[in-house]
């Protein structure tokens, strides 16, 4: 098996998070080699399909903060690869008016001055169309919000880290890592040799950490992605001006239900639930359960008239789920030199740009440009293992 030369920074995982920090290190003058098991382009993981939801909607005041930048530097790869990845909609949050979850997402939004619209119920109906608003549900709009394309995402950015000079291998199982002051990759197709080392491996990522002697409490779930035939075609369609959405704390479901305008498969809309069954990441496929399909049906009879309660289509992708679905961004707990990214827990597609950056900065010892402390590998006190 050869060994190539040596690296400054080897990055494992080419889906978003792994690209994004393979192009800022690039950025940096850093000699950076991008590591992807499977054939690129490939629908194995959770960074494939053709769109996401990119909102500042948060109940947590840190994320609303950070997607302020975010929303720059998505621009900045735009301009940069002359590719439109951003397509303003709105997003609108339904919930009960006077549930938790429902005011910390407004008072967020207020707080950092989010331009927004509250939807009085009496008015629902006038300004959306084709949805009926629970009893007793508040509503709003995050103007600024909307829909990123996903696939395409990814190809500028991995586009962009080549022009830079970066180096890209797929189809490259890693079978060891040995950590040192050069840490020592063994993949499929040779052995690789770094200074640093990132692991953006998204639901492989406990399998990775097995060999420097670290398991963090994440969970690997499969969603069903799953699209509604319009009963009149162009109802729900973004051209219609039609939002995205998120409906908080439904009678159908203890989760999120989420969906975006119908655009990337005609007359067909997208709504999910946020959140699965559990999988093993190399046998998604074997998780059968559809008990999150029988909640989107009951919830869309209720509440999305316009749709055919039955989806047309169903496809899969995978959610690495924290106990508390927070990041983990942190350097590993006994070599500085090995930085993970992992638990992006279903809503990290959209962080992209700034989680690139952020791991970039712990790669090269840099002061992070934001707190990372709710990020931290700490907080995970029982997984430590301080005999390593």
């Amino acid at each position: 098996m050869s060994t190539e030369g040596d690296y400054d920074c080897i990055v494992i995982g080419a889906g978003v998070q792994g690209s994004f920090t393979a192009y800022q290190l690039a950025k940096k003058k850093q000699r950076t080699l991008l590591l992807e098991q499977f054939v690129l382009p490939h629908t194995r993981g959770s960074s494939h399909g053709q769109t996401r939801i990119i909102r500042k909607a948060y109940d947590q005041d840190y994320y609303t903060v950070m997607m302020e930048e975010c929303y720059r530097l998505w621009a900045q790869l735009e301009e940069e690869a002359s590719v439109k990845l951003v397509r303003q909609t709105g997003l609108l949050v339904m919930g009960p008016e006077n549930s938790l979850q429902y005011q910390a997402v407004k008072n967020t939004l207020q707080k950092n001055r989010v331009p927004m619209v509250i939807l009085p119920p009496e008015e629902f109906s006038k300004h959306i169309p084709n949805v009926n608003l629970s009893e007793g549900d508040g509503a709003l709009v995050d103007t600024t919000a909307g829909v990123l394309f996903a696939d395409r995402a990814l190809r500028a950015v991995q586009g962009q880290f080549l022009k830079l000079g970066g180096i890209i291998k797929d189809g490259q199982k890693v079978s060891d890592i040995k950590p040192g002051a050069l840490v020592t990759v063994t993949a499929s197709g040779g052995v690789y040799r770094a200074k640093n080392l990132v692991l953006t491996a998204g639901s492989w990522t406990n399998g990775m950490l097995s060999y420097i002697g670290l398991q963090l409490p994440l969970k690997v779930l499969k969603i069903n992605v799953c699209y509604w035939k319009e009963k009149v075609p162009g109802s729900y369609h973004v051209q219609q001006r039609f939002p995205a959405f998120l409906q908080v704390e439904c009678p159908e479901g203890k989760h999120h239900i989420y969906g975006l305008p119908s655009n990337e498969y005609p007359g067909l809309m997208k709504v999910c639930y946020h959140t699965g069954s559990e999988t093993h990441p190399d046998m998604r496929d074997r998780q059968s359960d559809q008990s999150d399909i029988d909640i989107l049906k009951r919830y869309l009879t209720r509440c999305f008239p316009g749709l055919d309660p039955e989806p047309a289509v169903v496809e899969s992708c995978m959610y690495t789920v924290t106990p508390d679905e927070d990041f983990v961004l942190d350097c590993h707990p006994l070599h500085n030199n090995i930085v993970i990214g992992a638990g992006f827990s279903g809503h990290g597609f959209k962080f992209g740009p700034l989680i690139g950056k952020l791991l970039c900065e712990l790669s090269l010892g840099e002061v992070p440009s934001y707190d990372l402390s709710p990020f931290r590998i700490r907080r995970f006190p029982e997984h430590l293992k301080p005999s390593l």
